[in-house]
């Protein structure tokens, strides 16, 4: 069984979630703009590096909570 985060959803067209597959963890980025992204990593640190630069501060100018929620969602698993 595997076990899936939500970190965010705004919609059914704007979310991202994590799956945990034994040590392995699937982030399924899906985005109105883009449509579906899939990325896999194999440490949690890995996870951590990807967001930061996939989660730009420079892209969340006056929603630096909503950037920290994220991060700390991430962080959490």
């Amino acid at each position: 069984m595997f076990k899936k985060h939500v970190i965010y959803k705004q919609d059914k067209y704007n979310m991202l979630t994590v799956e945990e597959q034994g040590k392995t963890l699937v982030v399924r980025h899906i985005s109105d703009q883009w449509g579906e992204e899939g990325f896999q990593f194999i440490s949690r640190a890995e996870l951590l590096h990807w967001a930061d630069n996939f989660f730009r501060k420079e892209d969340f100018i006056g929603r630096e909570d909503e950037l920290e929620q994220i991060m700390s969602n991430l962080r959490s698993i």
